[in-house]
């Protein structure tokens, strides 16, 4: 997988996985769940500021979810594609 593919490189595998793959629709929505979470508190200053340490928590979390979700992708994707 090419370092700079992103979720948008690859939207139509994705929809196919998250319809016939359980498991991963609840890690892609998780992740999902986690970057709007993490964006919104990143813009509030305030919050940003009390809620350093479980922000960080959550951008940990959000990368090990992205990580398994392009294993799953790059296992998924025919073998003549590269």
């Amino acid at each position: 997988m090419r370092k700079t593919e992103t979720f948008q490189d690859n939207k139509e595998i994705i929809a196919e996985l998250k319809q016939k793959d359980s498991h991963f629709a609840s890690i892609f929505d998780e992740h999902t769940q986690l970057d709007q979470q993490i964006n919104h508190l990143e813009k509030d200053v305030i919050q940003h500021a009390s809620r350093e340490e479980e922000i960080e928590q959550m951008k940990r979390r959000k990368l090990h979810l992205k990580d398994e979700i392009y294993r799953v992708i790059e296992k998924n994707k025919p073998q003549t594609q590269h």
